[in-house]
């Protein structure tokens, strides 16, 4: 691990907080918004035989939140290899 500035390390953690404020940003439009705001307007729709609104809900949150894990994942060992602190 390479030893970055003050500047540096500054500009890692903002990247670092903007990274984690759209992911759940994106978690809390699916597992609130589709699972509680638009519940009705999704329980038009059927997937695999469940009203789509019920699924988000019970389901489609979870897995969003799981898809979302990999994706913060992948984005900071980018944000690490880009200010040269990533672990070998």
């Amino acid at each position: 691990m390479a030893f970055i500035s003050k500047q540096q390390a500054s500009a890692y953690w903002r990247k670092n907080l903007t990274i984690m404020g759209l992911l759940l940003f994106i978690w809390f439009l699916v597992s609130y918004g589709a699972g509680i705001l638009f519940v009705e307007q999704l329980n038009q729709i059927s997937f695999y035989g469940f009203k789509l609104g019920f699924w988000f809900s019970q389901q489609g949150a979870i897995y969003t939140f799981v898809a979302l894990i990999f994706v913060y994942v992948l984005q900071m060992n980018a944000l690490d290899r880009k200010f040269n602190v990533q672990e070998d």
